[in-house]
């Protein structure tokens, strides 16, 4: 008797019906507040303008009635930075105010320049005055400026360290016991120390519970992405997977709007972590896989929920659905050396690692860069988020007619191209310059986006989500170094960094021609289907003959 895979199955229960489309749109939500976590830092840490406060410039300033830039611009001391001369931040004139002899009415006459120029100078004693316009961050609550201002890195670095060690260990767990179970841990995880990062009543609190924020975040996300791609038809896998990762666009778009309302960033917090207590909620409303079931050896159970697809689908099975089983059984524990053990395998591995790490560091890269060029900050988040839609719609016209393999090295070679060409345009041609590094900021986004669906197409399903899991802590590396890579080269010569974007997309595109098309392929079973794909496809297609004419009269169109 011949045995059937899920994939034949789907032929049957359907590949991408009502039930996996409910399920679909469920998990899309997952993307929205993870661009909140990844980039809320723009609202939640920004720094304003600040000052030293001083006691004895506020009694003058209270008894003269002079306005805030009056007061700054007669007693806060004048410094050069980078040639041009501002008022410090982080220094103050070390004066007894009353025994200066200044007065309210021509305070500038008593106060002169060669008085300033003689005047002692120190560090901030008091703390800082900000000019708030409105808004309260961490940064204003903590007095996280100047000597501390290093803090701030630190808030995005452990968000990186946090993703980092999660994602390996939440990508074990998911193979291990299964994807909706390590999808709700993660989500429980994300709830209570989201809500931590909130209520942190100083800021090295703030810093462990954001690493530990992170732990479930990026975890939570890939276990969602894995399930659906394993509940679809292999025709649908690249519409579902970047739908998906253009959630997060979604997200960008809505945290600005969000942000204009909220102007705490204790309760924006709040906000951004609330969906994931909502998420707890799909424990009534998603599945398990059943592809890791029956890795398991938990056919029944893989079994039950196949028939309850197909009901929901309105699809009738056939009894071949009672000999479903999977290829990897025997090998159902996950480990690392799965991953690197044969040769197609560890090359996979090596090229998908760095493609992970070389799209964080570009992407990130190109929007701070962006960042430095001023402007409201609301619309350039809008901004961001729609360049990115574009990258989705190219995806999804591509890779069908293309397949995955050209695309993807192609936007990698074009944001590199967009690096080398932005280094080279003169400051003198603003518009221009702009235009040309979007254009790379638009390839980087579709290299990043098509990253993901790749490596879940090149790992068989036993150990699918500790791959994805593995190679995308790449990425968080990348997210690490980027903003070393941008400001400590910048002081070089500004257009450093984009040389080396440049060279990595190039280098990053060359390197995924190497990789195979998986293009219509069913997804690898077994390490046997990634070393010898043919032995696979001519499997199937003995199946397929084998599948009775029912399954012809239940099959869904080809197309999407």
């Amino acid at each position: 008797m011949y045995s059937y895979t899920f994939d034949d199955i789907l032929e049957e229960a359907g590949k991408f019906g009502r039930s996996q489309k409910r399920i679909f749109a469920l998990l899309c939500m997952v993307s929205m507040p993870w661009a909140g976590v990844y980039v809320g830092i723009v609202f939640q840490g920004f720094t304003p303008e600040h000052w030293c406060r001083d006691s004895g410039v506020r009694q003058i300033q209270k008894s003269c009635g002079w306005n805030l830039m009056d007061t700054r611009k007669i007693t806060v001391p004048v410094v050069n930075t980078s040639g041009v001369l501002v008022h410090s931040q982080c220094e103050q004139y070390e004066l007894d105010w009353n025994a200066t002899g200044l007065t309210c009415d021509n305070p500038e006459s008593d106060l002169t320049d060669a008085l300033r120029s003689k005047a002692p100078m120190t560090s901030c004693k008091e703390g800082w005055e900000y000019d708030y316009k409105g808004r309260q961050s961490f940064v204003t609550e903590f007095d996280l400026v100047c000597a501390d201002a290093w803090v701030v890195d630190m808030y995005q670095a452990t968000l990186n360290v946090g993703f980092f060690i999660g994602s390996i260990a939440i990508g074990y767990l998911a193979d291990r016991f299964g994807r909706k179970a390590s999808f709700l841990v993660s989500n429980l995880l994300n709830g209570i120390f989201g809500i931590l990062v909130a209520w942190s009543p100083n800021w090295v609190s703030m810093l462990v519970f954001r690493a530990l924020y992170g732990f479930g975040v990026k975890g939570g996300w890939v276990a969602g992405y894995v399930l659906i791609t394993e509940l679809v038809g292999v025709e649908y896998r690249r519409t579902v997977g970047v739908v998906y990762q253009m959630f997060f666009s979604v997200g960008i778009l809505i945290l600005p709007l969000i942000s204009y309302f909220i102007k705490d960033w204790r309760w924006l917090q709040v906000v951004i972590t609330a969906p994931y207590i909502l998420f707890l909620s799909y424990y009534w409303f998603i599945p398990e896989s059943p592809r890791w079931l029956l890795s398991q050896h938990n056919a029944k159970k893989a079994v039950e929920i196949t028939e309850a697809i197909a009901k929901e689908n309105k699809k009738t099975l056939s009894k071949n659905i009672e000999t479903m089983r999977d290829d990897n059984a025997d090998t159902s524990t996950a480990s690392f050396m799965d991953l690197i053990r044969t040769p197609k395998m560890r090359k996979h591995t090596f090229i998908l690692s760095f493609n992970w790490f070389t799209s964080a560091v570009v992407y990130q890269g190109l929007i701070m860069r962006l960042g430095i060029l001023g402007g409201n900050v609301y619309i350039d988040f809008l901004i961001s988020g729609l360049v990115e839609f574009p990258a989705a719609f190219l995806i999804l016209f591509t890779i069908d007619r293309i397949g995955r393999r050209l695309p993807f090295a192609t936007a990698n070679i074009v944001a590199g191209a967009a690096c080398f060409i932005t280094a080279m345009i003169p400051e003198t041609m603003f518009w221009f310059k702009t235009a040309v590094a979007c254009i790379g900021r638009l390839g980087i986004t579709m290299a990043f986006e098509m990253v993901v669906f790749v490596n879940t197409e090149l790992y068989p399903t036993f150990v699918r989500n500790l791959g994805v899991s593995v190679c995308s802590t790449l990425c968080d590396i990348g997210g690490i170094v980027a903003p070393f890579l941008l400001y400590r080269l910048a002081a070089i010569w500004l257009e450093l960094p984009l040389i080396i974007f440049g060279a990595l997309a190039f280098l990053a595109g060359a390197l995924v021609l190497l990789l195979p098309e998986t293009r219509g392929v069913p997804l690898p079973d077994t390490i046997d289907d990634i070393e010898f794909p043919e032995n696979k496809e001519l499997r199937r297609k003995e199946m397929i003959m084998l599948l009775p004419t029912t399954t012809m009269t239940n099959k869904e169109p080809e197309t999407v």
